[in-house]
């Protein structure tokens, strides 16, 4: 099992719940130190973890944590591109540079992963299951990030043509579209303005937090999601509702 991004906030939460229940997992983290820590923490607990730092924007650095984690942990079963990074700015300020670095970890990352993942799941002829992480930015749109809504509209798209493409194989792609306090998010939750705007939309009344996310990505995981690909599950506390 791969978990990109996995040092801290959301990843780093599904990172636990899957060694607890007996995943052994490859933290994957453009911030080696976090990655090392967790798996650090949670190899002491008695669980089989390893941490790498990589780049998944880098096609090198994504075979590079394919490679580790198949002769470290064994054929994977599992792969969840969770790396993400923000650079907002209104459309009209916005800069190419901005735009750019954007798609590269969130949609080229992604689409990284899921051929790292798919190529070795293919081989080892063992199916498996790939979860992409989205938003809701990504399904509605946004003020302010127009280069993250489209990097995670993209990944919508990919999650479906992915899973259209590798159903033959017995792998299984779908997405999550989280919402929870994390570092990335934290402007806006502890900003009183933005904090009453966001609220207003959610209809549980309520910010998330990262733990309540981690239970939706093994049940993805899991033989009970057996006959689920293509699909995009929302953890938003009902913020985007699709009929």
């Amino acid at each position: 099992m791969v978990v990109t991004g996995g040092g801290d906030g959301i990843g780093a939460m599904v990172v636990r719940r899957l060694a607890s229940e007996g995943w052994s997992v490859c933290v994957a983290d453009i911030d080696e130190t976090s990655a090392t820590a967790i798996a650090a923490d949670l190899t002491d607990r008695g669980h089989r973890v390893i941490g790498v730092g990589a780049d998944v924007s880098c096609e090198a650095d994504v075979e590079r944590i394919g490679e580790v984690a198949e002769t470290e942990l064994g054929a994977l079963s599992g792969w969840i591109n969770n790396a993400g990074n923000t650079s907002p700015s209104m459309l009209l300020k916005m800069e190419v540079d901005a735009f750019d670095s954007v798609l590269a970890v969130h949609a080229r990352g992604s689409f990284l992963g899921v051929r790292e993942a798919a190529r070795r799941m293919v081989r080892s002829e063992s199916g498996g299951a790939i979860i992409n992480v989205t938003s809701s930015a990504g399904l509605g749109g946004t003020v302010g990030q127009i280069n993250y809504a489209s990097a995670k509209g993209a990944i919508i798209a990919m999650t479906k043509s992915a899973a259209k493409e590798l159903g033959r194989y017995n792998i299984r792609v779908n997405a999550v579209a989280p919402s929870a306090s994390t570092e990335m998010t934290r402007t806006i939750m502890t900003n009183e303005k933005f904090a009453k705007t966001y609220l207003s939309r959610i209809a549980l009344g309520r910010f998330a937090e990262a733990d309540e996310m981690s239970a939706t990505f093994s049940f993805l995981l899991s033989d009970d999601a057996g006959y689920m690909t293509g699909q995009v599950l929302s953890i938003d506390g009902g913020t985007y509702m699709v009929s």
